[in-house]
């Protein structure tokens, strides 16, 4: 006996609602309805085109998306995401291309020079008052 899974419409728009953390009144304000219709129409196994077009777009999907939405293929493509993030070297790249401490030391510099003339800045200041005030 072969049985096939009926491709409901309604439960692939459902899922992919939640895989994008979405409420059925957030779905429901997007689309400019209320949350009692995204309820029926996640209950229906058939949708019309132009609903779908119109679902598709407040998700932020294809229409085929959702035509061809499954289970088993979110599943095979985090886990194929996970696989070639865990064989590349993004997220590990934790080492330095330069001296920690020779960039601490460059900042120390940059900032004793600062403050170098700063107060060369306070002097020159003091003195001009100075004359000020003997005139």
């Amino acid at each position: 006996m072969n049985t096939t899974k009926p491709n409901h419409i309604g439960r692939k728009i459902s899922r992919i609602r939640e895989l994008r953390n979405m409420k059925q009144e957030a779905l429901a304000q997007a689309m400019g309805t209320n949350q009692q219709a995204i309820s029926i129409l996640e209950n229906s196994e058939v949708v019309e085109d132009e609903k779908l077009a119109e679902v598709a777009k407040a998700l932020g999907v294809t229409v085929e998306a959702i035509k061809n939405f499954s289970e088993e293929g979110v599943i095979n493509y985090f886990n194929s995401f996970n696989e070639a993030v865990n064989n590349s070297h993004f997220g590990n790249n934790n080492y330095c291309t330069f001296n920690p401490l020779d960039k601490l030391m460059e900042s120390v510099e940059e900032n004793k020079k600062l403050y170098e003339r700063l107060l060369q800045a306070e002097k020159d200041k003091v003195t001009y008052l100075e004359k000020l005030l003997n005139k």
